[in-house]
C-alpha cells in the first residue's frame, strides 16, 4: 500500500557542517526524496571587490588570498596577471616558472581536501581525510619554505614572486615527487573500488555536458561531464604552454567522475611539477615595479585555470594608485548554479555529497 506523503521544506544551513561554510539551502522534500532546491548565499558577506577600490594594486594581493583560503597561490595568480595586463608588466623566466610550481603544489593540497571530505560526507570515518591532510601538511611546508605562511600566502607580486625559492625548497620538492604518486595510489585502494563509494557516488547527481556548458560551469566539475576543456591547455598562461601533460574527463559526469578527475589531475600535477624542476631558468624572479603602481586609465580581464575552474580578475583603471573597479569571475560560484538540476530527484543523504562533489569555498562565492 502507498503511504501518502506531503512535501515539506527544510533549510540546511548556514550553520550546518555540511555545507562547507555559511551556505544555506532550501530544500523541499516529499519523503527522502528532493523534489526542489534553492540555493541562498550572501550569509558571509565578505566584500572583497569593494575593500579592492581602497588598497593599492599591491595590497590587494592578501585579499585574494582569502577568497578560496584552500588555493591562495591561484587567487594571487589571476590577479596579479590582470594587474601585469592592465600595467603592461611582463615578468622573468624565473618567476613564471616559480608561479607554475606553486600554483601546481596548490592544485594537489586543494584537491586533497576535496577528496578527503567527500569521503567524509559518505561516513567513511576519518582515515582518508587523515590521509589527504597528512600529503597536503607536506605542500604547506614547502610554502612556508617559499614565503614563511602556510594558508594566507601572498606569494605573487605584479612583475613575479616576492622571492626565490630557498636551497632546500628542491630537495624537498624532488622527495614529494618520488614519494607522492605513490600515496595517490594508497588512496585510489582505499576510494576507488570501495563498496560503499561505488554505491554512493556512481550515477548520483549527474551532470550532462550540455547542463554544465549552459552553465557556464568549468574545472574538474566541467570536465568529469566529459567536456576536455582547460585553461592551462585552451588558453595557456605563464609557461603552461611549454609543458606536456594531458586533461583527464569523465564519462558520465557523477559524484565518481567527480572525484576520479581530481586524482588523475594530481597525476597530471606532478608531471607539470617535475618538467618546471627540469626546466628552470637561473635569473630574476621580478621586475623592479614601484610599490604604488599606477596603471593607465583602461581594463583588462586575465584568468587562471585555478583547482575549481576558472578564476579571473576584470579590473578597471583610472590612472590611479587603486583600482576604479573590481569584479571577480568566481568557479565557486558558477559551479552551484545547476545545483538544483543535479540533486532533484535524490534522496537527502545524496544531496550532502553531490555538494561535496562540487568543492564549493564560500568566500569566493560570497566575495
Amino acid at each position: 500500500m502507498a503511504i501518502k506523503t506531503e512535501p515539506i521544506t527544510i533549510n540546511l544551513g548556514p550553520q550546518h557542517p555540511s555545507t562547507h561554510g555559511v551556505f544555506r539551502m532550501r530544500v523541499t522534500f516529499d519523503g527522502e526524496v528532493v523534489v526542489d532546491l534553492e540555493p541562498v548565499f550572501g550569509y558571509l558577506h565578505r566584500g572583497t571587490e569593494k575593500l579592492a577600490e581602497e588598497r593599492s594594486y599591491v595590497q590587494v594581493v592578501t585579499l585574494t588570498d582569502r577568497l578560496d583560503y584552500e588555493s591562495s597561490m591561484t587567487n594571487n595568480l589571476a590577479y596579479v596577471r590582470a594587474v601585469e595586463k592592465l600595467a603592461g608588466i611582463t615578468p622573468p623566466e624565473r618567476g613564471l616558472y616559480l608561479r607554475v610550481t606553486a600554483s601546481e603544489l596548490q592544485r594537489i593540497a586543494s584537491h586533497l581536501i576535496t577528496i578527503g571530505f567527500m569521503l567524509q560526507e559518505l561516513g567513511v570515518f576519518a582515515t582518508v581525510l587523515m590521509y589527504c591532510f597528512r600529503e597536503r601538511e607536506r605542500v604547506l611546508d614547502m610554502f612556508e619554505m617559499l614565503c614563511g605562511a602556510r594558508i594566507t600566502l601572498s606569494y605573487m607580486r605584479p612583475g613575479g614572486v616576492t622571492q626565490d625559492a630557498p636551497r632546500e625548497f628542491w630537495p624537498a620538492l624532488d622527495d614529494f615527487l618520488k614519494q607522492m604518486p605513490g600515496y595517490i595510489d594508497e588512496l585510489e585502494e582505499l576510494i576507488s573500488h570501495n563498496e560503499v563509494v561505488l554505491a554512493r557516488m556512481r550515477n548520483v547527481g549527474i551532470l550532462p555536458d550540455h547542463l554544465a556548458v549552459d552553465s557556464s560551469i568549468t574545472g574538474p566539475v566541467l570536465r568529469a561531464s566529459g567536456v576536455q576543456w582547460d585553461l592551462r591547455k585552451a588558453a595557456p598562461h605563464e609557461v603552461y604552454d611549454r609543458m606536456e601533460f594531458d586533461v583527464p574527463i569523465g564519462a558520465k559526469g557523477d559524484t565518481f567522475d567527480r572525484y576520479l578527475v581530481r586524482i588523475q589531475e594530481m597525476r597530471q600535477s606532478l608531471r607539470i611539477l617535475e618538467q618546471c624542476r627540469d626546466q628552470i631558468p637561473e635569473g630574476p624572479i621580478k621586475t623592479e615595479e614601484p610599490y604604488f603602481i599606477r596603471p593607465p586609465a583602461g581594463e583588462a580581464y586575465a584568468f587562471v585555470e585555478s583547482p575549481k575552474g576558472e578564476l579571473g580578475f576584470y579590473l578597471i583603471s583610472d590612472g590611479g594608485i587603486s583600482p576604479y573597479r573590481c569584479k571577480i569571475r568566481s568557479p565557486s560560484f558558477i559551479n552551484l548554479t545547476a545545483l538544483k538540476e543535479m540533486t532533484v530527484g535524490s534522496k537527502m543523504a545524496d544531496l550532502i555529497v553531490i555538494f561535496g562533489s562540487l568543492a564549493v569555498n564560500m568566500g569566493e562565492v560570497d566575495r
